[in-house]
C-alpha cells in the first residue's frame, strides 16, 4: 500500500555518561523522524522494536504508540522523537516497525531500517 505510508530515519548516539564498561552497560540514544508520504492522514498506534547485540542476543520492545503519543500525521507532515536503550556489548543494532492507520482505518506497517549502536573508539573488523 503506497497511499498512507510513512517514511522512518534514525539517528543513533552513543551516551558515555550512561554507559558502564565495567558492568557490561552501553547506552545509546537515537532519535527517529517519521514522515506521512502518503496522501491521507494516518496515525502511528504502536511500535515493535528488534534490539540486538553483538553476541547476537535479541530483546523485542512491543507497545502502544512511542514517547507516550500516537502521533496523527497529516500528509507531509513529520513527527520527531528522541528515546534511548541499553546494550551488554559496546555494538549492535536496532530495527522494527510502526503500526499505522489511516483516517478511513486501513492499516500498514512502516518498516524502520535497521541501524548501527557502536560506541566510538571500537575497533570492528
Amino acid at each position: 500500500m503506497n497511499d498512507g505510508q510513512f517514511s522512518v530515519s534514525v539517528e543513533p548516539q552513543f551516551l558515555p555518561e550512561e554507559s558502564d564498561a565495567r558492568q557490561a552497560l552501553w547506552a545509546f540514544s537515537y532519535t527517529v523522524r517519521i514522515r506521512n508520504d502518503g496522501s491521507r492522514a494516518a496515525q502511528l498506534i504502536a511500535r515493535h522494536w528488534v534490539i540486538m547485540d553483538d553476541t547476537g542476543r535479541t530483546e523485542e520492545v512491543r507497545g502502544l504508540g512511542v514517547v507516550g503519543q500516537q502521533p496523527l500525521l497529516r500528509p507531509s507532515e513529520v513527527f520527531e522523537y528522541t528515546s534511548w536503550t541499553r546494550l551488554r556489548t559496546p555494538s549492535g543494532s536496532m530495527r522494527g516497525s510502526y503500526l499505522c492507520v489511516t483516517e478511513d482505518g486501513a492499516t500498514f506497517d512502516a518498516p524502520i531500517p535497521e541501524f548501527a549502536l557502536l560506541a566510538p573508539g571500537l575497533n570492528l573488523h
